[in-house]
């Protein structure tokens, strides 16, 4: 009789690393379906509050692991970053020893290090998904131990000649709106309205709150819009309140569970240019201000916006240059061109790679040391 596949997907903490995650596990249920089992799949990151309540929204397991950025400085933090590690290492070592993972999937995020790195040393065959065209530290560190390398972007910094990678686009995850019933009540929602989605990524992002706000402010014909804002838990009462002060009806929350309905329901979105929100658009085929996080490890925000902008794909505004008056223009002007925003549209499915979740799912099935096993 087959044996049931034990995977760990490890990382987290951000949705730019947990929703491709839970995009390939997504596919390794759907893939594995037609055996009669179901596949067993864990994942492994972090304490942190939305990755736990994500994954028990999706219904999977979770373990947590004590993990923190590895710093540098004076000989008292280098020690004490390689204690976390090694702590780490060993909580890792652990969960191999009961789970008894036949593949372990690195999804990027501190806490997929030591996870990745103990299935290594256990001969666990191991691979990673990088989402950004800029890879991070972590990543960048396994890829030398890692058999096989999944890229998002064709040119990613650093991975273009190696030989380990395959290069298959970034998962998108699959959500049933029936699922999350929170984002179906949108406030006055008319469907013949051009609808403008706003969101700074899972933590919301006060520069893009409050640029869109102040370019409401100078905007007199705000009625001609449907508005759904995500504002990140710390802002909503406060961006609700400014909707109130310009009498605007808005669909406004803290987060949205099921971003992808939301984006089904959009004409053009604003955003931050983390790899998931890219991957997404490229999708649908869905218009967008950028505006890279200034702050993202080795601005590679930055290196995914410009990548979609210079395939006429996407519009990019650096943070340092968000106001409220240019994005009112940026806005207005796009809304004027239809022609640019049907443009943006084809170019971004051309963009596309809609199978990424299938293609990864299916290299974990395949390889050897799960395939045929038996009990």
């Amino acid at each position: 009789m087959k044996k049931k596949p034990n995977i760990i997907i490890a990382g987290g903490k951000t949705g730019g690393h947990l929703f491709p995650g839970i995009a390939i596990a997504q596919a390794l249920d759907r893939i594995y379906e037609p055996t009669g089992l179901q596949v067993n799949i864990l994942f492994v990151g972090t304490k942190a509050p939305f990755e736990t309540q994500t994954l028990k929204k999706y219904g999977y397991p979770h373990k947590a692991i004590f993990s923190k950025p590895i710093k540098g400085g004076n000989l008292f933090k280098k020690a004490f970053s390689i204690s976390i590690i090694l702590i780490s290492l060993i909580q890792s070592m652990i969960i191999m020893k009961s789970f008894k993972p036949d593949f372990v999937l690195g999804v990027g995020g501190f806490s997929s290090f030591t996870v990745v790195l103990a299935a290594w040393l256990m001969c666990i065959p191991t691979a990673i998904q990088e989402q950004n065209a800029f890879p991070g530290l972590t990543n960048r560190i396994l890829s030398k131990f890692a058999k096989t390398i999944f890229t998002s972007f064709k040119e990613t910094k650093g991975f273009t000649h190696n030989p380990k990678v395959d290069y298959v686009g970034n998962p998108v995850r699959k959500t049933d709106s029936a699922a999350f019933e929170d984002n179906l009540n949108l406030n006055r929602f008319d469907p013949d309205k051009f609808t403008l989605l706003v969101t700074g990524g899972s933590q919301g992002a006060e520069s893009i709150n409050a640029a869109f706000m102040d370019a409401l402010e100078l905007m007199t014909d705000t009625d001609k819009f449907n508005i759904i804002h995500q504002t990140g838990s710390n802002n909503e009462s406060k961006i609700l309140q400014r909707y109130s002060h310009l009498k605007i009806d808005a669909t406004v929350k803290g987060f949205f569970h099921n971003m992808p309905f939301l984006q089904d329901k959009a004409d053009l979105v604003i955003t931050r240019a983390g790899a998931s929100t890219i991957s997404e658009l490229c999708l649908r085929g869905l218009p967008s201000i950028l505006v890279p996080f200034p702050h993202a490890a080795d601005d590679h925000q930055t290196f995914n916006a410009k990548a979609l902008e210079e395939q006429g794909a996407a519009v990019m505004i650096k943070d340092s240059e968000l106001t409220g008056h240019v994005l009112k223009e940026t806005i207005e002007d796009l809304i004027k061109n239809n022609e640019r925003i049907e443009n943006m549209a084809k170019n971004l499915k051309q963009l596309a790679m809609p199978d990424a979740d299938n293609k990864i799912a299916n290299h974990i099935l395949k390889t050897k040391d799960i395939k045929g096993r038996s009990e």
